[in-house]
Formats: C-alpha cells, sequence, structure tokens
C-alpha cells in the first residue's frame, strides 16, 4: 500500500527527529484501549449496520460516545439497533434505510444533502456492507452474481464515499474505513467476485491515500476482520465450528482506533486484525 510510515514498532508517544508522534503500528491498533468518550462529538456512518460485525461496530461506536448513522438495506434490523442504542442511552441515531445494490449515485448525493441538513457534520464512514456471492471456479461464476457482488462491495464504496466526501473533508480528521480480507490481500481460487471486489478495495484505498494525503486531514485504511462468528462466515465455511472463531465484540478495538483521534498518521493501511503467525 501506499503509506508505509506505521509499520516500524515504535509506540504512539515515540517522536522522530523532527519532534512528530509516530502513527501507530498495526499491533498497536489490534490492542488498542479505548478511553471512555473517544468517539464523544464524532458521527459515524456504518454500512450494513443491521446485523453481524456492521451491528456489533454501530452499538461500540455509541457507547463510545458517537452519534452513529445506520445504514442498511432492511430497515427491520436496523430499528432493533436504534432501538438497541437508545437502550443503553447513547446518543440518538439515524436510520438510514439503503439497499446499496439498487442505489443511485443520484440517491447517495440526496443523502449527504440529507445529513448535511439534518446532523451538519459526518467524520467517518465504516464500509462494513457485503456480499458473499458464489465459492466457484470463475469459469462458472454465474455473471448476475458477479455484477451484483461487486456493485454491493466495491461499485457502491466508491460512489458512497464520493458522494459523501464534501462532508468528510469538512471533519477535523475524518475516517473513512474499508472492510476487506486476506482473499482480498491474496487472492485465492473459487473466492471469485468477493476476492476480486475486496483487491478492488484495497487499492481504492490506496488510491484515495496517494490523492489526498496532501491537502486534506483524511485518512483511508482498511481492515481485514479474520475469521468472525458471522453469517457470512457460516455460509463460507458450513463446517466449521462457530465456537472456533472471535466474535465481532472480540475485534472491535481496531474498529474503534481507526475511528478514534489516536489513529491520525495512519493512512493507506490494510490492517489485519486477526493476522496469522
Amino acid at each position: 500500500m501506499s503509506d508505509t510510515t506505521n509499520q516500524p514498532t515504535k509506540p504512539q508517544s515515540s517522536t522522530d527527529t523532527a519532534g512528530f508522534t509516530q502513527p501507530l503500528t498495526h499491533d498497536e491498533i489490534r490492542s488498542f484501549v479505548p478511553p471512555d468518550n473517544c468517539l464523544d462529538g464524532k458521527t459515524i456512518l456504518v454500512t450494513g449496520a443491521g446485523d453481524g460485525i456492521g451491528r456489533v461496530a454501530a452499538l461500540t461506536y455509541a457507547r463510545y460516545g458517537a452519534t452513529v448513522l445506520l445504514l442498511g438495506r432492511t430497515s427491520s434490523k436496523l430499528e432493533y439497533v436504534y432501538d438497541e442504542i437508545e437502550s443503553f442511552g447513547g446518543k440518538q441515531p439515524a436510520m438510514l434505510p439503503m439497499n446499496l445494490e439498487g442505489a443511485t449515485y443520484a440517491e447517495m448525493q440526496q443523502l449527504e444533502g440529507l445529513i448535511d441538513k439534518e446532523i451538519g457534520q459526518l467524520d467517518g464512514i465504516l464500509h462494513n456492507a457485503g456480499l458473499l456471492g458464489q465459492l466457484t471456479p470463475l469459469e462458472m461464476y454465474d455473471v448476475d452474481t458477479f455484477a451484483q457482488v461487486m456493485k454491493v462491495n466495491c461499485t457502491a464504496t466508491f460512489m458512497l464515499t464520493q458522494a459523501l466526501l464534501p462532508l468528510l473533508k469538512d471533519a477535523d480528521n475524518g475516517s473513512i474505513v474499508f472492510t476487506s480480507s486476506s482473499v482480498g490481500t491474496h487472492p485465492r481460487a473459487f473466492w471469485g467476485a468477493y476476492a476480486l471486489s475486496k483487491q478492488a478495495v484495497e487499492g481504492m484505498s490506496d488510491i484515495f491515500t496517494q490523492e489526498t494525503k496532501n491537502t486534506t486531514n483524511l485518512r483511508f485504511n482498511c481492515i481485514n476482520p479474520g475469521g468472525t462468528r458471522t453469517n457470512m462466515r457460516a455460509h463460507a465455511y458450513p463446517g466449521e465450528n462457530p465456537m472456533s472463531l472471535k466474535t465481532p465484540e472480540d475485534i472491535m478495538a481496531g474498529y474503534v482506533c481507526l475511528m478514534s483521534d489516536a489513529s491520525i498518521g495512519v493512512r493507506g493501511q490494510v490492517v489485519a486484525l486477526q493476522p496469522k503467525d
């Protein structure tokens, strides 16, 4: 990726000869201990917020003080997460029903206007929504399914990021976090459109980083959550014992870190939350 400055193992408090604090390493991101209210004053949009990692991330961001915008295709699931946030006294969230597969760019621009009018700020996006598609050789891959996976996992992610950039640029330290996968970093046979879409997302983060790092305070990074106890994982590995996997709650430190100001300076990275030895 384009920015490798956070690869050395210097701690956050270390400084270089010019006196600048060094960005966090990947180990420090994974083991981050969030201070109370470390997201206070921030507004964060989470796609795929109705279940799985997206739901847990939305709840976690709210617990640390953020105003969370819940984007997903199923209103009933968003309502449940909305109620969960209100039940523990989190800041009032907002529900943004949207089917990313069919959403147009004009609708995403309208969403930017709505957020600007009703909330007035946007400090971060967690691009979590995704489709698995088929696990089959590319020569046998259904072309309609291929297009569907690429639209949700890649094209819509690009469209939504671009549409919301005006708000993100106004943030003091805007953070955009894409969701990748081990098969995005190292493509594997039979993973088809899913692997290709995640490769594209990593490239998207890299290009956005190169194009914005000298002119904005924005930071773009990818998270690879690793094997996690979700419905998508169960579909990909039906014979796997789910109890052998970490839960979404177990990996939230990295998600909070990359949205908090502790990660200022971390740019263009793909952070594996469960790296293999």
